[in-house]
């Protein structure tokens, strides 16, 4: 029973001065702090499981990456993180977490996170941010790319694609709504005249 309480006493300060940051930093508003820094641990976690893996298999990491590989996981990971973040179609992922707002974009979904404050709140804020899902999405992709470099090209070559395809559609769009058109030339005109 004396480790319970020293650990209590030590423990003591530790979470007062952990909610007083926490009352400082979000003045009222319901923050996931703890569920945030939750989410760093299993981050921290997995990446350093997935090391500890990678070294007991004896796989050497590359001494370069080659450029062309690179800007292939690069744009990869913009994509996939997208897609889990922003598509229709993996709103049954982020709905436990999530309520739907309406369109944002082309073929892309507005949400805002259930609740506020917890471990949903986080979850729901990681899944629906494509800048925090390009975080685990491109470590995912690096050590795809260490243990099994085909075919983590291959996925984000995939990925790739897609993304590519979509500038084609936008400007395809953009083609259809008039884009090129010259400025002074409107429908019904000829060259710049009037008809």
């Amino acid at each position: 029973m004396a480790i319970a309480d020293d650990v209590q006493r030590i423990g003591a300060p530790v979470r007062r001065w952990a909610r007083t940051q926490k009352q400082e930093y979000t003045r009222g508003e319901a923050r996931p702090l703890g569920a945030d820094l939750g989410a760093m641990g299993v981050y921290a976690g997995l990446v350093g499981a997935a090391a500890a893996a990678v070294r007991a298999s004896g796989r050497e990491l590359p001494s370069r990456i080659p450029i062309g590989d690179a800007v292939l996981l690069t744009v990869g990971t913009f994509r996939l993180a997208r897609r889990i973040a922003k598509d229709p179609v993996t709103a049954p992922v982020r709905a436990p977490f999530v309520s739907y707002q309406g369109t944002s974009g082309e073929a892309e979904v507005a949400e805002e996170v259930r609740e506020h404050g917890g471990v949903k709140h986080a979850v729901g804020e990681l899944l629906t941010c494509p800048f925090c899902m390009a975080q685990w999405v491109g470590t995912g992709f690096v050590f795809g790319y260490v243990t099994a470099p085909r075919a983590t090209r291959l996925a984000a070559l995939t990925m790739t694609m897609v993304a590519g395809s979509d500038v084609l559609q936008f400007v395809y769009d953009a083609i259809q709504n008039g884009a090129l058109r010259p400025e002074d030339e409107g429908p019904g005109s000829v060259t710049g005249q009037e008809v």
